[in-house]
């Protein structure tokens, strides 16, 4: 966790309200970290849905693999988060941790270990001992209040230099229902869904398909929309709880994803997802640079989405705009090598609403001094239009800086 707050962090915290049905607390169980706090525990009131949306990774953590095994299940009692250590690449050693985890949880809530669900980050390849948790877990499931989720994303940060939180408030029939949710990720950050550590909690009566199709379907233009440098976690983990609490005023149960009484929820839920992705971008490690590349005029809309990741992935592309240096021959470089549809003699780019590039050269009123004056704001739109079509994409990524690497260079001393 870095002592400096990046210079792209939100201005303000939003108040984050309780939600009937969910209690949190936070320790220091010393993990790895001294003098912080690394451990948070939610707990859920009985019959609590729960869904979510996991690496892609072939080599997953533990965590993982437990979480993909118990979300059959549908219900949750419990989340246990730690951070420090992500207990990945760990072997039976880090599946042993992760069932004596969910035992010492399960026994401090009193449920089944199916209703336990857990997530780790930090360094990989280090086994997680798992009796710090005992006697640990007791104490919170006690403390447990419905409450600081300030506190809650702060004990679950890594490299992160700000705590993620976002909330929204919406109608759902009679009732007002709520939607909170926390995040942490500033490194290794690529959508391959999830692209870091989220949770999502609402007191919305959900069923867990309806709430699982929700979660998937939002997560599209949001957290697989963001990328830092590339690379996906191995204990990438999107889980969202639904308590139900809101059926007793006038909220109704819903089964289905496409329930038209869900139309104001969903919009509110991704948008809730869409505050919290751009939140992880802003905290790219090292990063002073916000960058939203849009992609038109593809074939397609999957194809202006690769091109456009290509583009944010480009370390050229990147040090170009930490070097404030709207250099478009590197987007022409990664529009080229991302593999799609695309006529050279048809492009065109700009740079924070100043073309600089049309028809395949040079725009003829290009300005160096206007736009090296425009590359000089903490956020960089890059517009690329293709001219082919009416596919169109957005994502968002970060510059890459010296920081980023002296951060990475040290991250397991």
């Amino acid at each position: 966790m870095s002592s400096s707050v990046s210079p792209l962090a939100p201005k303000t915290v939003p108040d984050m309200p309780t939600i009937a049905g969910i209690r949190l607390a936070t320790t220091e169980a010393g993990i790895r970290y001294k003098n912080r706090t690394d451990v948070l525990l939610a707990v859920m009131d009985k019959g609590t849905a729960v869904a979510g949306v996991f690496t892609k990774s072939k080599c997953p953590s533990a965590p993982v693999e437990w979480c993909r095994a118990k979300l059959k299940g549908g219900k949750a009692r419990a989340l246990v988060v730690n951070s420090g250590n992500a207990n990945a690449f760990t072997g039976k050693t880090g599946r042993a941790s992760t069932a004596l985890t969910a035992k010492i949880a399960a026994k401090a809530v009193g449920c089944s270990e199916g209703e336990i669900f857990l997530a780790s980050t930090g360094v990989i390849g280090e086994p997680l001992d798992a009796t710090k948790f005992d006697g640990v877990l007791g104490r919170l499931a006690e403390a447990a209040e419905p409450g600081d989720y300030l506190a809650a994303a702060k004990a679950i940060m890594t490299t992160d230099t700000f705590p993620k939180v976002a909330t929204a408030t919406v109608k759902l029939g009679k009732a007002k229902v709520t939607i909170n949710g926390m995040a942490k990720g500033a490194g290794m950050i690529a959508p391959d869904m999830a692209t870091m550590l989220s949770f999502i909690f609402t007191d919305a009566p959900i069923a867990p398909a309806a709430l699982q199709a929700l979660l998937k379907n939002g997560v599209e233009d949001t957290f697989n929309a963001v990328t830092i440098d590339g690379d996906t976690s191995t204990s990438d983990t999107l889980l969202a709880f639904a308590t139900g609490a809101a059926a007793e005023h006038g909220a109704p149960k819903i089964s289905r994803a496409s329930d038209p009484r869900l139309k104001a929820f969903v919009k509110a839920f991704n948008q809730v997802l869409a505050n919290l992705s751009e939140q992880v971008a802003r905290d790219g490690e090292g990063a002073r640079k916000l960058v939203e590349i849009t992609v038109e005029g593809a074939k397609t809309k999957t194809s202006a989405r690769k091109i456009a990741m290509s583009i944010a992935n480009s370390p050229l592309v990147k040090t170009a705009i930490a070097g404030e240096d709207a250099n478009w021959g590197r987007v022409v470089m990664a529009v080229g090598k991302a593999g799609e549809p695309a006529d050279r003699d048809k492009l065109s780019i700009s740079f924070n609403g100043i073309r600089v590039a049309k028809s395949g050269a040079r725009d003829p009123d290009y300005d160096e001094a206007q736009v090296s004056e425009a590359m000089k704001a903490p956020e960089i739109a890059i517009k690329v239009s293709l001219g082919l079509g009416k596919g169109r994409d957005r994502v968002l990524t970060c510059d890459l800086t010296k920081e980023y690497v002296a951060i990475n260079g040290d991250y397991r001393s």
